[in-house]
């Protein structure tokens, strides 16, 4: 990469480094472009997320202002586990308003946020079932946050899921 783009952007990403884009999680970068756009010189970081099967290109001047960052550091995700165990926080407002703030908090791409839908959306077996929202709800910032475990503990994803139900589970035992 150019020092001009460093100097430019503040972030360097590097080739093979994953990533966390807000709106579609861990990506890794697979290449940095230069290409034309409308006759100007663009560069771009090349993402690739292979769970979604798509390549994003994110121009490197932009990266920052689209909230592209790079993994959560051990101590993030360990206060993102302490927030699992917390008690839920569920707002008496309408579901439509809510279910809009818990997709603004996934979209966010803040691991911490994540935890937090994760955790007031959670349902143990002693609990009433959810609706078919919640539950796409629960799943996508579950999804997410046990993507980016996976990817800064280099681990499989199974076993990071395993790991936000040990952190939920004692949720309902404290």
């Amino acid at each position: 990469m150019t020092t001009k783009t460093q100097a430019k952007t503040g972030l360097v990403f590097e080739v093979g480094q994953s990533i966390v884009y807000p709106a579609h999680g861990v990506g890794a970068v697979t290449a940095i472009e230069t290409q034309t756009v409308a006759g100007m010189e663009l560069e771009v970081y090349v993402v690739s997320f292979d769970q979604d099967k798509m390549i994003l290109r994110v121009p490197t001047n932009r990266a920052e202002a689209s909230g592209m960052r790079a993994l959560a550091g051990s101590k993030l995700v360990d206060d993102a586990l302490k927030t699992l165990g917390g008690r839920a926080r569920i707002k008496r407002t309408m579901w439509s308003r809510r279910a809009q703030e818990y997709e603004a908090k996934i979209n966010s791409g803040d691991l911490i946020s994540i935890a937090e839908v994760v955790r007031d959306l959670h349902r143990g077996e002693d609990q009433p079932d959810q609706s078919y929202s919640e539950r796409q709800l629960y799943e996508s910032a579950l999804d997410r946050m046990a993507r980016e475990l996976a990817a800064v503990e280099n681990i499989d994803r199974d076993s990071a899921m395993d790991r936000l139900a040990a952190s939920l589970a004692k949720k309902k035992a404290a």
